[in-house]
């Protein structure tokens, strides 16, 4: 290997060390309270090699926090946008892609949601985020012309969604806590998820048209009762 090339990849693993030692504070602290002097003693690196390859705090955010929306939101993309697959086959590869990720990142959410509510507007102006799912909008929308008494914004089903996979691995730190939940035990849950999620997104959309109908029958129901009087 040449001294060009063995430099390079020095190079290269220093910068990602830095990386994940900001996001390891930033997740911890958050990026108000993070002091550049905080990475370069959680990365083990002084103040001026941060400062060369990231020029500052704010810079060193932007692509930490960039890195992990790609991961959290574009990552799908591609999966929701399939033209190869069912609405429902895009539910289950969501659920699976989401737990997967998840598993692999659990402080992932916690990093996102602190500066999305800590500075909403900050992180809007410094992310440029143009998210597109048009082909599972077109299925919805197919799956609405077929079936009526679903919602035609398909945002309830994705809050949802999001909601039960999501939401365990914020409680995970409670439950190991309080609960005593260890963390094999939580894994093999959240592998169960993987299929229980899909099966209650079914129940719910099964559950929706079930409601909406009775709500039509009891309605025209009374109509013919107030007609008759």
């Amino acid at each position: 290997m040449s001294e060009h090339n063995t430099n390079k990849e020095e190079l290269t693993s220093t910068e990602v060390k830095i990386k994940e030692a900001a996001k390891r504070v930033f997740t911890r602290k958050g990026y108000a309270a993070t002091r550049t002097r905080d990475i370069a003693e959680e990365s083990g690196f002084n103040l001026a090699l941060i400062n060369y390859y990231f020029r500052s705090k704010e810079k060193l955010f932007d692509i930490v926090m960039t890195e992990q929306l790609q991961m959290f939101v574009f990552s799908v993309t591609p999966l929701l946008n399939d033209t190869t697959t069912t609405l429902r086959e895009k539910f289950h590869a969501l659920v699976t892609h989401y737990i997967d990720m998840l598993t692999e990142n659990p402080a992932l959410p916690f990093f996102i949601m602190n500066e999305i509510n800590v500075n909403p507007q900050g992180l809007l102006t410094k992310i440029r985020m143009n998210i597109q799912f048009p082909y599972i909008m077109v299925q919805w929308q197919e799956e609405v012309t077929n079936n009526k008494n679903l919602p035609e914004n398909p945002m309830h089903i994705f809050i949802n969604l999001l909601a039960m996979t999501v939401f365990p691995f914020i409680a995970a730190p409670m439950m190991r806590a309080k609960l005593g939940v260890e963390q094999d035990i939580f894994n093999n849950m959240m592998e169960e998820r993987k299929t229980l999620i899909p099966q209650w997104i079914e129940q719910m959309l099964a559950g929706n048209t079930a409601i909406n109908t009775d709500e039509k029958e009891t309605k025209t129901g009374t109509q013919k009762g107030n007609h008759k009087k």
